[in-house]
């Protein structure tokens, strides 16, 4: 028998595929949800009374890839309001849950049914004689149903849709076997494909832990193991290499904290041509050691009214990605959230390295948000304080092993990036058909 052609996802083409708009096999439906879902619940304009345990509240914020994760974001209703709360449909294992904003199209399946839905979260009551419930995850998780809920979809900053607009959404409806088949491939090939993401993420992890111990060594002990040691006397340094001092940071430099125009909304302090970047948390944050662009450039006044950096020069962060270094590869000001060193007279870099292996901060607080960081608290950080000569051989040491290290982690992202498009092509196919994943399943 003569083999079908074949398509990008591996898998041999479904028989009589149909070159259409949407392309499907000539024996699928074309219904809208309304055909094939008998009830569609929907808790739009209610908000219950939030309670710190009891019966857990799923929103929005916990539905992703697929799955229902309620760690992502705790809420909880008392279990005396759940009764009266989920009156206009009590789920059950299985039924299709469904984000209607913010964000918009994550789907996942039930699987403990004693749960409370919030606002933008739909639930799926369907007709089991049209439809199983895991073939409808799928769907909303294809290209096609993802390109169905924004094609009928409102809002100007973030996509919602409302149930009677989802309701006229279309779904592709093969046999009821036939979903089932495509539903239990899915299961298979996601799974595996999940499982070496994870594998993947659990290499990253621990790569970015090595980085982050490489750091702290070259950092508190030098790079000759065989020097003398002395106690430092600081829980978060230990023994320092004896001829190393350890220094508060203010004694080497005042600690400073940046300023910002005020209100900075006004657009008069903003020039798109202007000679100094403005530099917001989300740069520091998408920066790794040096911050070489931002989104917004300052006026003559409004670059007057901050703190002026030159290139090469380090600040600090003390809110939103509290306590991450960064140094400026740019002319650019920054404002009250960050601190800077205008007395610095040792290496920029080593010091960056000494902030970045976050061991300074010992009992301050997790490097992060719930680290609690100002002028006083870091200048009155200790650190050790090698002679420059030798903290420019510690600095090319760790430009050199974290750059291989960073090789590594970007290149088993990509890996990643890749492995989740192949997932998604797989999911998009299958529910179109146009892989037929029958043959597989039996296999």
């Amino acid at each position: 028998m003569k083999k079908n052609s074949v398509d990008n996802t591996g898998l041999e083409n479904h028989p009589k595929y149909k070159c259409l708009s949407t392309g499907f096999p000539d024996h699928w439906k074309l219904l809208s949800l309304r055909r094939v879902v008998k009830k569609f619940v929907d808790y739009r304009g209610k908000t219950p009374e939030k309670k710190d345990k009891g019966v857990p509240l799923i929103t929005a914020k916990n539905i992703k890839e697929g799955k229902i994760n309620h760690s992502l974001s705790p809420e909880f209703i008392s279990e005396h309001l759940y009764y009266d709360w989920m009156v206009r449909g009590f789920p059950k294992e299985g039924d299709v849950v469904l984000t209607t904003e913010a964000p918009l199209g994550e789907a996942a399946q039930i699987t403990d049914p004693f749960i409370a839905l919030a606002q933008r979260v739909i639930l799926f009551k369907i007709d089991d004689k049209q439809l199983t419930d895991k073939y409808l995850k799928y769907h909303f998780l294809s290209d096609f149903g993802k390109a169905e809920l924004r094609s009928n979809a409102t809002g100007s900053t973030a996509l919602g849709i409302k149930a009677d607009r989802l309701k006229g959404t279309y779904i592709l409806v093969p046999s009821l076997n036939e979903q089932q088949a495509i539903a239990n491939f899915l299961d298979r090939e996601t799974e595996k494909l999940d499982r070496l993401v994870e594998k993947k993420e659990r290499l990253i992890e621990l790569l970015r832990e090595k980085r982050q111990a490489l750091i702290t060594q070259a950092v508190t002990k030098g790079l000759n193991p065989n020097v003398p040691m002395k106690d430092s006397g600081i829980e978060w340094l230990g023994e320092v290499p004896e001829h190393w001092k350890v220094l508060k940071i203010k004694w080497l430099s005042k600690v400073k904290r940046g300023a910002s125009p005020r209100p900075i909304e006004d657009p008069i302090y903003f020039d798109n041509n202007g000679e100094y970047a403005w530099v917001r948390i989300a740069d520091v944050t998408s920066s790794n050691m040096y911050l070489k662009k931002t989104s917004q450039t300052l006026s003559e006044l409004g670059a007057s009214l901050s703190v002026k950096l030159p290139p090469g020069k380090l600040f600090l962060s003390i809110a939103g990605s509290v306590g991450k270094p960064c140094i400026s590869g740019i002319k650019c000001c920054i404002h009250d959230g960050f601190v800077y060193f205008p007395d610095l007279q040792e290496n920029e870099k080593f010091f960056y390295y000494v902030f970045a292996s976050g061991a300074p901060y010992g009992g301050l607080g997790k490097l992060g948000t719930q680290l609690n960081l100002n002028t006083d608290i870091v200048g009155d950080i200790y650190t050790g304080v090698p002679e420059i000569k030798e903290q420019l051989e510690i600095v090319k040491y760790l430009d050199n092993q974290t750059s291989k290290i960073d090789t590594l982690i970007s290149k088993l992202q990509i890996q990643i990036t890749k492995i989740k498009e192949y997932r998604q092509a797989l999911i998009s196919s299958a529910v179109t058909g146009k892989i037929d994943v029958r043959d597989e399943v039996r296999a």
